[in-house]
């Protein structure tokens, strides 16, 4: 499968994927809640480094950092476990329930929040390589970035839906990314592309509502504002939400050796 043909099958599934979404509205509460808990955390966590100290840098900042770094993963984490387990039961013929599989994903906290951890340890020193002023360290970064990427890409999948622990998440998805890594690739990218296209739809919509309406007037130029906001932050929502539906797709074809309705057209061989 050569380079032109991987970005072909990356695209189908992202059109198979906004079927999914199509089929399946509600599939896009998980990035909405993720988003929403993410904000919220964020502003907590800053709040009351803010409130509880006046000093800047030292020892405190890295310790928050760490911690944002930390609490961002682990929501983004257990949201997309959700919506994976959500997308799981949309393809196995069941009606996706977000109370379910949020309950689904809260079953499997603990390895969501290992890997969180283990993550945010992996991100601290890429981004410790990334700011020194050695080329070695940050060619040395990328490559390591990019190898974690790859090995990691299905760890969500495997902690939802496989009774692991942490050393097997590793290797199991590292194992299933060894089996159909060019799917994996064609998927990230053509979700990527779609998304970016969806991004672009909505700064054109926004473009249409500051000719269509008074910009001239403060009010005239908030509902522009608001209205792109909302155009821009769908259109990644529903990104988020078509790469975890892909993500799924493979990883149900790797495990069970069946392609999803949704996905009738797309070569998942070799």
């Amino acid at each position: 499968m050569n380079v032109l043909t991987r970005l072909v099958t990356g695209l189908k599934l992202a059109r198979g994927s906004l079927r999914v979404l199509r089929a399946n509205p509600r599939l896009l509460a998980f990035p909405v809640l993720g988003g929403v808990a993410g904000l919220v955390f964020v502003a907590v966590l800053l709040g009351a480094t803010l409130l509880g100290t006046g000093t800047e840098g030292g020892p405190l900042l890295y310790a928050v950092l760490f911690g944002l770094y930390v609490g961002t993963t682990f929501l983004a984490s257990f949201f997309t476990a959700a919506l994976m387990h959500a997308t799981r039961e949309a393809f196995h013929g069941e009606e996706p329930s977000v109370r379910r599989s949020l309950a689904a994903a809260w079953r499997h906290k603990w390895p969501l929040l290992a890997w969180a951890l283990i993550a945010a340890v992996v991100g601290v020193l890429v981004r410790a390589l990334e700011e020194s002023n050695e080329l070695v360290a940050r060619i040395v970064a990328v490559v390591f970035a990019l190898g974690w990427a790859v090995m990691t890409y299905f760890v969500v999948p495997v902690i939802v839906f496989e009774d692991v622990g942490v050393r097997g998440m590793f290797s199991r998805s590292g194992g299933l990314v060894r089996e159909i890594w060019g799917e994996s690739l064609g998927a990230e990218t053509g979700v990527s592309l779609v998304t970016v296209l969806l991004v672009v739809l909505a700064l054109g919509v926004t473009a249409v509502a500051a000719v269509a309406l008074p910009v001239g007037t403060p009010a005239g130029l908030l509902a522009v504002a608001a209205v792109g906001v909302v155009a821009v932050v769908g259109a990644l929502l529903t990104g988020t939400a078509l790469t975890g539906i892909a993500k799924t797709a493979l990883y149900v074809y790797a495990t069970e050796d069946e392609t999803p309705p949704a996905f009738a057209g797309v070569d998942f061989g070799p």
